[in-house]
């Protein structure tokens, strides 16, 4: 009697578990969000990465350069051709600045030049705050005191200058030593303008080579591949 009641309830026992499997099974193939096409890997890859931005701002600044370039060698001949002959006359022989002088046109040019250094300086600062805000630290921090270097550069030569004209005025005697200080501080802007933007120039230009991610996935790809871990497969 109670091997009977014993055998009973062994089938009772695997009739329920049979039952609950197939419970489950039906309930899997019923969901209707299993029955949904999985994405391959390299589509949820190009969905969750960011798109890279390059900086626009190496065009900008080349034709500023160039345009630094041409008129210090438009500055250096008027000055050498039609002032210094005869630095009290000031005046090309063609009337080319008629009714203005040679030095008074150079002055406003080089005032003209700040003004573009300083719109640069605007330009260069808008783009390099919107790279930060999708997480591109490293580079904003590189160039921060890079990219207002040029006007600063500007802004003292402009000082300079002021002095020299306020000297010219209170002293006009030495006519050919102002001009030739004049030059002078026009010659070092252009060189030390040209090193900064030069530096700035390939900085950009490897930044936007290389296309990185953002500085946080790319400290995620450093600590979960570091590169200093030697594989130790092998026999002993």
């Amino acid at each position: 009697m109670e091997k009977n009641e014993y055998i009973r309830g062994k089938r009772e026992t695997l009739r329920k578990t049979h039952a609950g499997s197939l419970d489950i099974t039906q309930s899997i193939e019923d969901d209707p969000l299993l029955d949904a096409q999985l994405l391959p890997h390299h589509s949820l890859q190009a969905h969750f990465r960011p798109r890279f931005h390059p900086l626009p701002t190496v065009i900008i600044v080349n034709l500023l350069w160039f345009i630094h370039l041409v008129f210090v060698v438009l500055a250096f001949l008027t000055g050498v051709l039609c002032s210094y002959p005869n630095p009290n006359e000031d005046k090309c022989p063609g009337n080319y600045t008629n009714p203005l002088k040679v030095q008074t046109v150079t002055i406003l040019g080089k005032v003209i030049l700040w003004i573009l250094h300083l719109l640069l300086e605007c330009y260069i600062q808008y783009h390099h705050s919107k790279i930060r805000n999708r997480g591109y630290n490293l580079i904003y921090r590189s160039t921060r005191h890079l990219k207002r270097l040029a006007l600063m550069i500007q802004s003292s030569g402009n000082t300079v200058l002021l002095l020299i004209l306020c000297m010219q005025h209170s002293f006009p005697e030495p006519g050919r030593l102002y001009l030739d200080l004049i030059l002078a501080i026009l010659a070092l802007e252009l060189i030390c303008s040209l090193i900064c933007l030069l530096i700035y120039t390939v900085k950009i230009q490897r930044f936007n080579k290389a296309k990185p991610e953002p500085d946080i996935l790319e400290e995620e790809k450093i600590y979960a591949y570091p590169s200093n871990i030697t594989s130790e497969t092998g026999f002993r």
